[in-house]
């Protein structure tokens, strides 16, 4: 198993101190080339010569691969820098996926060895007129002797110009359909130039120097090596590709916000105004700590999702679409609310202490639209929302047993689990949902413990049980809701937006749920800072807030006790993670 924190200082150490301008991957020069919109080919390069793409590559390809959690961390810290320059790194992992899901061992291997030889790969599959609706596609793919013929564009492509090789999603059926779809590995250096045409790169409202561009195709011949799966698999090797995407993308989120706060910490410590720091005013010191525990609680569910791909494969369409949906619109608010602490200097671009959070807080929209937009995760949790319900309100001891079972490693960050194998994904969970499952079960442990507690941990962890229990509580209301709009409006029920507003709150729960399951489960990898019940407390209410925005269960001395832990993780230089992983600031 990788020593994840000393890799993560390795890699911390070869990108050098962010303030020094003359170091490997400074602010400085990371704003530099967003205002001048240029690719961060300097940055990708770097990574790549410390070895990054080889935690994209299977171990068996000559990768080193084989735990989704540690290069999901590894990339936190380069986003930490540049969110550009970690997009532009994550979209070769991504674009790789199709051949890892449905690929042969030959193309599983040639591209492997395409990536850690440098090269970059793009992933063909939205289109200018359709958007997500992928099944409306229209580049399509004829057969013709040896091979295919590819005909249609695809825009916009993140890579998609700087790219060696695009996989492109194409109809290979007249009907269309889900089995109409096929995925070919269009390799650019074997495609004479008449046949494949860049599209202009698009200006971006932030990631300013991503290649985000597109390919038009004009009878480009592929041969029948280039088919990754079988023909009209695409659908489905789509959307097992997309579940790590979904899940990787939060890295993006979280590590935005990271450098956003730590930013606000350095103004708010150091600004003296009506006597005192800015962080030791009352009010300031609660929106550093709620923005704190905002990114413990996208840490906690994350953590769950990310070792979830390997061991729950079964349940990775519900745990993908509740972190695509719930990490980047809950940490939106926490950086507008970190802007309001910041003040004025927020708006300033020059200054690389002030500047750098104006571009995270531009960079940190890819999070919200890439890879399905909040409202196709949403719908995905919607159409599943029945039976989610069904089986965390009926608490079926078999089923909760063996999700308190599973829970137990999922949770556990040190617990080995066995290579990681997308082709075992699958597309419906079918109405099992571990960690909700096994919340209520949670809750009742939680009491347990306050029971054996002394002192302020036993209220601490009281109350916690009581607001973890409040929280869980809600699924009875949200069903019952769910059994009118469902008599009320028949088979419209899965177009409303009462019912996308359902799954909205069901995320709030799965939030919940790893929150508790991981300040049970993961204690003993858990920085010690971060064991407290006042921990778990502030957290907790953060979530509870999302259903009664007026209820407080926190006081004073819970909020001074998370901030101290805060400024200490900052001074120390540790990633606002409840693992405790270094960093340079």
């Amino acid at each position: 198993m990788t020593d994840l924190p000393a890799l993560m200082a390795e890699l911390e150490r070869h990108l050098g101190d962010p303030h020094d301008p003359d170091g490997p991957m400074p602010y400085s020069r990371v704003l530099d080339l967003d205002e001048r919109e240029e690719y961060p080919h300097e940055f990708v390069d770097l990574l790549a010569s410390w070895g990054l793409y080889d935690w994209i590559v299977p171990a068996e390809n000559g990768g080193r691969a084989v735990d989704v959690q540690d290069g999901f961390n590894l990339y936190r810290l380069v986003a930490r820098r540049d969110p550009t320059a970690a997009t532009a790194m994550v979209l070769t992992s991504l674009s790789y996926m199709p051949v890892w899901v449905a690929g042969t061992p030959e193309q599983r291997q040639h591209f492997a060895d395409v990536i850690r030889g440098g090269g970059k790969l793009a992933w063909g599959l939205s289109e200018r007129r359709h958007g997500s609706d992928v099944l409306a596609n229209d580049t399509t793919a004829r057969r013709t002797e040896g091979g295919w013929l590819l005909d249609g564009e695809k825009w916009t492509i993140g890579n998609a110009t700087v790219a060696d090789v695009v996989m492109v999603f194409a109809r290979t059926s007249d009907k269309g359909g889900p089995g109409g779809y096929s995925i070919f590995a269009v390799e650019k250096s074997a495609v004479p130039a008449e046949q494949l045409e860049h599209l202009p790169d698009e200006p971006l409202h932030g990631l300013r120097g991503l290649d985000m561009s597109g390919v038009r195709l004009r009878n480009c011949f592929v041969s029948d090596s280039a088919l990754v799966g079988r023909a009209g698999q695409g659908l489905e090797t789509a959307l097992k590709s997309s579940q790590l995407a979904r899940v990787a993308i939060a890295s993006i989120a979280m590590s935005c916000v990271d450098t956003a706060l730590r930013t606000t910490l350095d103004f708010a410590t150091q600004r003296m105004i009506f006597g005192g720091a800015v962080s030791e005013v009352p009010y300031s010191q609660r929106q550093l700590v709620e923005s704190y525990a905002d990114l413990l609680v996208a840490d906690a569910l994350t953590t769950g999702a990310v070792r979830s791909l390997q061991l729950s494969p079964d349940q990775a369409s519900i745990w993908s679409s509740v972190v695509k949906y719930f990490v980047p619109t809950f940490l939106e608010e926490t950086l507008g609310r970190l802007a309001i602490v910041l003040g004025a200097r927020y708006y300033l671009r020059s200054h690389p202490r002030h500047g750098i959070f104006q571009k995270v807080l531009r960079d940190f929209a890819i999070s919200n639209f890439a890879d399905g937009n909040t409202v196709v995760n949403l719908k995905n949790i919607a159409l599943q929302l029945d039976k989610l319900l069904a089986n965390a309100i009926g608490q079926d001891p078999a089923l909760v047993a063996g999700a308190v079972a599973r829970t137990g490693t999922l949770f556990d960050p040190a617990h080995p689990m066995k290579p990681y194998r997308p082709a075992e994904q699958q597309l419906f969970s079918r109405g099992v949902d571990d960690p909700v499952l096994a919340l209520r079960s949670a809750v009742d442990e939680l009491h347990r413990a306050a029971a054996a507690a002394t002192a302020s941990d036993a209220s601490r962890l009281a109350a916690a049980a009581d607001t973890a229990g409040a929280i869980v509580d809600e699924l009875d209301r949200i069903a019952e809701e769910h059994r009118k709009l469902v008599s009320d409006l028949g088979k419209g029920v899965g177009q409303s937006s009462e019912l996308y507003d359902l799954a909205k709150q069901y995320t709030v729960v799965s939030a919940a749920a790893a929150v508790v399951h991981l300040h049970l489960r993961g204690h003993d990898s858990i920085d010690p800072g971060l064991r407290s019940p006042a921990v778990l407390l502030v957290c907790l209410e953060r979530l509870l807030k999302r259903f009664h925005p007026t209820r407080r269960v926190t006081g004073p001395q819970e909020v001074a006790e998370v901030a101290d832990v805060l400024f200490s993780a900052h001074r120390e230089g540790r990633l606002f993670s409840f693992r405790s992983f270094p960093v340079n600031w």
